[in-house]
């Protein structure tokens, strides 16, 4: 281990950018504990290592030239398998897309990029990012840095594994029923799902779905809000975007050197570990998560047991998540792509292709009742926080956790409610290590803002992180 291993991606950039780190000398130090760590983990599946040398030597070449250098210039990182990454694999974790080259980065990928970060290899993920455990047919199952015979969730379960690994220190990702958030409470880092438009989604994507959302996890929240400096604000041919540009989130408490006292009067907490009873969650979890609502009252925030109407939010989810996917694969079905699928990616692309007109004017409503209902909660409250996953890192031989305190889960979705339940509410929510469980595995808790409220929350994530410090604790790999 080196002493670049548990940098933030702040401290690693602005050493790059101090001259006293070279960006190979980043690169090579991120290379070297890919090698390390990664035969025990299985998180990075694709690497270009002579590609990144090159993209290393030109960062290092700009600099002594004293060109502008950007937010990342120099820095190390690998991708999450399902964004695509211009001239390297892609391959969505599909025997489909084995060898698939894409010719284009995603936006967040661009963006990175336009920072200057240097793209080093792809990181695992479930089949298409379907499901909240990283195992695929092609490259096998992702496990947890904590224990490596449990689960790093998923589908961003490459990207959480790698960075509670020491691989690096930040990563994007993806999010639509708790693909950032569910990683980050399993490896003890932070997972964020912006709001709708944060990170603005352009053709050949759809630019127009709303339930899956480009994001972040870092090992601190403040490594989140300068990738988020980076990826977000408005871009041209954007159906949706929020109009703010990425500076609203470079806030003075963020920056090195900041001297900063967390506190959170007038702040207004709805609290509840199992959203007032209404989801099952194990009695370890439940108990860690509880003892957040202490954190928050010692903080200065005021603390209830508000819990929003969420009782339209599986409907919308399950609606919606049917009917995106089945744009998304109905083609690939077709042409002959099922037999090569997994059962539970085949089911929910089935459940879209089945859908009514009926179903889809009864989600709309929903989505509308359930709106009305969160725009009513959020006068009265700030944010909501709650567990972001119902369960504790779970063996990893499983495809998913079947029961909860001996209630069944009817399918692979049941069982992460915690984080579907938000996805419908199209909230911005943050997951943040909350501590460990007896055996040592991690625990987040998910806090919730209002719509758009994305800067306000990530002060407020801010704050309980300084004061508890579980991020502090790293695996023994």
């Amino acid at each position: 281990m080196s002493e670049l291993t548990w940098l933030s991606t702040r401290e690693l950039a602005a050493e790059i950018a101090a001259g006293r780190i070279s960006a190979r000398e980043a690169l090579a130090d991120h290379l070297a504990r890919i090698d390390d760590v990664n035969p025990a983990i299985n998180a990075i599946v694709t690497l270009d290592t002579e590609a990144a040398e090159a993209s290393a030597a030109a960062a290092d070449d700009a600099h002594a030239r004293g060109e502008s250098l950007g937010l990342l210039h120099g820095v190390p990182m690998t991708h999450k398998d399902t964004h695509d990454t211009a001239g390297m694999r892609s391959t969505h974790g599909s025997p489909l897309w084995a060898d698939r080259v894409p010719a284009a980065d995603s936006v967040i990928i661009a963006r990175l990029k336009a920072a200057g970060v240097i793209t080093t290899g792809k990181s695992n993920v479930p089949e298409f990012a379907a499901g909240s455990h990283t195992f695929n047919p092609v490259f096998g199952t992702t496990v947890n840095p904590y224990d490596t015979t449990k689960s790093a969730s998923g589908s961003s379960g490459g990207v959480g594994a790698a960075l509670a690994a020491g691989i690096q220190a930040s990563g994007d990702g993806s999010d639509m029923g708790g693909s950032l958030r569910t990683p980050g409470s399993f490896n003890n880092v932070v997972g964020f799902r912006p709001s709708h438009g944060r990170i603005p989604k352009l053709a050949p994507d759809n630019p127009h779905a709303w339930l899956g959302q480009s994001g972040f996890m870092a090992r601190t929240v403040s490594d989140i809000a300068l990738l988020m400096q980076a990826g977000c604000g408005p871009a041209t041919g954007a159906p949706w975007e929020i109009g703010e540009p990425g500076s609203v989130f470079d806030l003075p408490e963020f920056r090195l050197g900041a001297v900063y006292q967390p506190e959170l009067s007038g702040v207004r907490v709805g609290f509840s570990p199992d959203f007032g009873g209404q989801i099952p969650v194990e009695a370890e979890v439940a108990a860690i998560v509880s003892a957040a609502a202490e954190v928050f009252a010692g903080l200065g925030a005021e603390v209830t047991e508000d819990v929003p109407n969420l009782e339209d939010a599986d409907e919308v989810f399950r609606t919606q998540r049917a009917y995106d996917f089945a744009m998304v694969f109905e083609e690939m079905v077709e042409a002959g792509g099922r037999a090569q699928m997994k059962k539970s990616l085949v089911d929910n692309i089935d459940a879209g292709l089945a859908l009514t007109a009926a179903d889809v004017r009864s989600k709309d409503a929903a989505r509308v009742r359930l709106g009305a209902e969160l725009w009513k909660y959020f006068e009265t409250c700030d944010v909501f926080v709650t567990t972001t996953s119902q369960v504790l890192p779970f063996d990893a031989e499983l495809e998913y956790p079947t029961e909860i305190n001996g209630e069944p889960m009817a399918d692979y979705l049941s069982w992460m409610r915690a984080a579907t339940l938000i996805s419908a509410t199209g909230c911005p929510a943050v997951s943040v290590p909350a501590g460990f469980s007896e055996s040592g595995l991690p625990v987040g808790i998910q806090i919730v803002a209002a719509p758009g409220r994305d800067v306000e929350l990530m002060r407020i994530a801010h704050a309980f992180e300084a004061v508890t410090e579980h991020h502090l604790r790293h695996p023994q790999l």
